[in-house]
Formats: structure tokens, C-alpha cells, sequence
């Protein structure tokens, strides 16, 4: 069977600065590992990129719920995985305290569902506070309503 190597064509006419007017066939002999499967490709791609802990991390945030459970993922997000610390933010300080109580269970389901991720311990923060600069008349460095009481 042959086949037109385009990309080579393309290479010999940038090498020579001028294109080609008649059409070049090569001729080339296809091995046996022709075609592969494309789930092989991206595995040996996956291997040898070394791409298999930024998959099991990417895959712990968007299976979040299917690992944790509907119940806790309802009221928590995963915000960050940084040297090994995943960083929760929680709905409610109430989560947040029922959280840290069962941390090591949570953290121990985590290690066994993604394996790949490298979770050493779990950080978790409660929902931000007020912020009292708001409208157009805020002072940098004020902090809040009680700046003026002093």
C-alpha cells in the first residue's frame, strides 16, 4: 500500500525554499503494530510523560462526590492538592468541625478510591467571613466598620 509522507514533502520544501510543482509518492511499508489502538497510544503517552499523578489528582476533583459520598460532597469542594495536602472548603463551620472529626477516615477512603493522587493530609477551612469593603468609598487598610472607634 502506499502512502503520501505530507509532512515530509512539506520538510524537503522548506529545505529547498521552493515547493515541489509534480506530486512525490512515497512509498512506505507499514509495520505490524499499524494501526494501534488509541487507549495503547495514551497509556504508553500517559507512561512515558510521566502524567499518571496529574491524572489521579484531576480525577479526585472531578469524582469528588463518587469518593467522599453525595452527603459530604454536597457541602464541600476540593479547592487545592499541594505537597501532598488537599485543601477542603467546607459549606458551614458545623461542616467544617464534623469534618475534622472523621478526618482520618475521610482522608484513608481518599488514599484507597485514588491511589495515584498522593493525598498525605487533609487542610480544611470553613466558609470565608463577611468582607465589609463593599461600595465605592472603601479605604485601603480600613478594617471595617470598627476603624472608627478608637
Amino acid at each position: 500500500m502506499t502512502k503520501r509522507d505530507l509532512a515530509l514533502d512539506l520538510f524537503h520544501s522548506f529545505q529547498t525554499h521552493k515547493r515541489k510543482t509534480k506530486k512525490v509518492i512515497r512509498e512506505t511499508v507499514q509495520s505490524k503494530t499499524d494501526p494501534q489502538l488509541l487507549s495503547d497510544v495514551i497509556a504508553g503517552l500517559v507512561h512515558d510523560r510521566d502524567w499518571k499523578t496529574g491524572i489521579a489528582e484531576g480525577t479526585l476533583f472531578s469524582s469528588w462526590a463518587s469518593i467522599v459520598g453525595q452527603q459530604i460532597s454536597e457541602h464541600t469542594t476540593p479547592i487545592s492538592l499541594l505537597d501532598g495536602v488537599l485543601t477542603i472548603r467546607t459549606s458551614s463551620t458545623a461542616w467544617s468541625t464534623q469534618l475534622q472529626l472523621v478526618a482520618p477516615d475521610v482522608l484513608a477512603t481518599i488514599q484507597h478510591s485514588a491511589p495515584g493522587a498522593l493525598v498525605e493530609s487533609l487542610h480544611i477551612l470553613g466558609p470565608d467571613g463577611p468582607s465589609w469593603k463593599h461600595g465605592r468609598r472603601t479605604i485601603r487598610g480600613a478594617v471595617g466598620p470598627r476603624d472608627t472607634y478608637t
